[in-house]
């Protein structure tokens, strides 16, 4: 069996949160979790806003310290990036984030910017760095005599293509993607979607991608990963979880995608209600406040992440049950 290209054991991070003037609490934005991402598939990371898909996603990478647990790449747990190790594995491991326009520098060129990746990993001499960002403009569909505009001269989608540029300068293995498409227009977001898929394809890239919308995940994964509250719920291939979801909260999210159908109805229950608090989570299954196949179990025993059928977790007490119905 071949190991994963990234993995994450019992990874959780928590926030202190003052509550009140001598007292505080931790606000469980990931609480135990286990994950592995194979090498050239991608790996959908999806549920409701705040559930902590941000916060996971920068732990993968290394930008965030866990509170537990730990993070390999390639069987190397990730290191500090001021060290020698911690730098070589950065190297490998980048991320591209949500916001186009907060996450580029606005005082350099966007030739410098992709181009600062390659200084700060040592990779080659100044003269082949300016040819590398001229072929990495081209990568992108950008016009490399353009690599001397500054951000704000850029539109949005031009921006994450100099985001993507940048993230795909050092050579990676894995690109961790976080809501790379959410702060597009409509109009703008198929276009970015091929481009991951063109480079993909060319550079047999492995992502990770997060996204509150399940319709993207179901058109870029191979796996997919629900998640709720801090916690995974679901993990299994994205053609297993949109034909017949096993966990209550899995099935609530896809009654919510619209069907183009007409006179179609959702044929599975909303979701009701918000989310319990990631500071004081409840007892038992997390879920089981807006599930509506809760029983008495839910609401006392914490389910696991267990293999449900091949190939297919599912963190529900009753999941074989669910299946059937």
């Amino acid at each position: 069996m071949t190991p994963p290209l990234l993995e994450a054991r019992d990874i959780a991070k928590h926030f202190p949160v003052r509550e009140g003037l001598f007292r505080s609490a931790p606000l469980r934005a990931v609480d135990g979790v286990d994950v592995e991402v194979a090498e050239a598939e991608t790996l959908g990371l999806v549920g409701e806003s705040g559930c902590g898909k941000s916060t996971l996603a920068r732990l993968l990478v290394g930008l965030t310290a866990p509170t537990a647990g730990e993070v390999r790449f390639r069987g190397e747990p990730l290191a500090p990036p001021t060290t020698a190790r911690g730098r070589r594995l950065r190297r490998d491991l980048q991320i591209v984030f949500q916001d186009p326009y907060g996450s580029l520098n606005p005082r350099m060129a966007s030739g410098d910017i992709v181009g600062r990746a390659l200084a700060v990993h040592r990779i080659g001499a100044p003269a082949d760095r300016r040819r590398r960002v001229a072929a990495l403009f081209e990568a992108v569909g950008l016009r490399p005599e353009h690599s001397g505009r500054y951000p704000h001269e850029f539109s949005g989608g031009q921006r994450q293509r100099i985001a993507i540029a940048r993230a795909i300068a050092t050579g990676p293995r894995l690109i961790v993607l976080d809501e790379p498409t959410s702060a597009l227009d409509v109009s703008v977001q198929a276009k970015i979607l091929n481009l991951l898929r063109d480079l993909q394809a060319a550079r047999g890239l492995t992502y990770v991608f997060v996204s509150h919308n399940i319709g993207v995940i179901r058109e870029m994964a191979n796996r997919v990963a629900v998640m709720y509250l801090g916690k995974l719920v679901e993990v299994a291939a994205t053609r297993a979880v949109f034909s017949a979801p096993l966990h209550p909260y899995t099935r609530a999210l896809l009654s919510a995608v619209p069907s183009l159908a007409a006179g179609a109805r959702p044929s599975r229950p909303l979701i009701e209600g918000d989310p319990p608090s990631a500071l004081h989570p409840p007892a038992g299954c997390r879920f089981h406040t807006r599930c509506p196949w809760v029983r008495d179990r839910c609401r006392t025993e914490e389910p696991v992440l267990r293999a449900v059928a091949p190939d297919r977790l599912a963190a529900c007490h009753f999941a074989e049950t669910l299946s059937t119905s």
